[in-house]
């Protein structure tokens, strides 16, 4: 039976699978056990390949991955199932330092983790994961109309973007994050205010972590769309510029 906190997770009946990749055993079995109360249906893998061989076979709803693995590295791990099948990763990192982080957002990790971390803070963000792809998918039926600022093009029904004329590969996170800043253009919005609309946290995860996790995504977004469209107020957070 599902639990009332998984249940409280998104309007899904069907329990949702989570696929958990972290090659100490204590860390793996304790997030499956937590994951399993909350009424997750999860999968364990250890290493890098059995981790894909795994991800095609149950298809999951979610990937916690561990960064460090045996056989081949998290990194190449997300590259190969986000090449066989978008899915939603929340990558689990020992490190902190940014260029790690911008390297496993650019191989399609959704989010990040340092360790240590709190279980709590685990189920949460697994959660807000599974309602940004419910939303997602809500938007696409209703064909919501195409935005343009300056020379981006964001079209939310086909989850296609351009830039110039020429489309740009997001990760689903960075294209909700554009697609956010890009119904306020000029507006400066606040990190915040970023989380609760794109990352669906609520204000208690309003911490240092969580804005290091707007500011790495936004300098990964950056990175593919411009660094001068996207304006930094210091202290304060980011607008999208209608740039020529």
């Amino acid at each position: 039976m599902t639990s009332s906190a998984a249940r409280g997770t998104t309007s899904w009946t069907a329990p949702r699978t989570v696929l958990v990749v972290e090659d100490e055993r204590t860390i793996n079995d304790a997030l499956a056990q937590r994951l399993r109360v909350e009424g997750y249906v999860v999968e364990q893998s250890f290493d890098g390949p059995s981790a894909v061989d795994l991800a095609a076979s149950s298809r999951p709803d979610v990937v916690l991955l561990d960064v460090m693995l045996p056989g081949f590295d998290g990194l190449e791990v997300c590259r190969r199932i986000q090449a066989a099948r978008p899915v939603p990763v929340l990558m689990l990192t020992a490190r902190d330092d940014e260029a790690d982080v911008l390297v496993g957002l650019g191989v399609g990790a959704d989010d990040y983790l340092t360790k240590p971390f709190s279980m709590r803070e685990v189920v949460a963000r697994v959660a807000a994961l599974l309602r940004r792809v419910e939303r997602a998918a809500a938007l696409a039926d209703e064909r919501p109309a195409v935005i343009g600022v300056g020379g981006v093009v964001i079209d939310p029904g086909a989850r296609r973007t351009t830039v110039a004329g020429e489309p740009v590969h997001l990760t689903p996170t960075e294209f909700d994050l554009l697609h956010c800043l890009a119904r306020a253009p000029g507006q400066v919005l606040s990190r915040e205010r970023l989380l609760r609309d794109v990352w669906d946290w609520g204000d208690a995860w309003a911490s240092a972590s969580a804005t290091r996790t707007v500011d790495s995504h936004v300098k990964a977004l950056r990175s593919k769309v411009g660094a001068a469209r996207i304006r930094t107020v210091h202290g304060v957070g980011y607008a999208l510029e209608d740039l020529p």
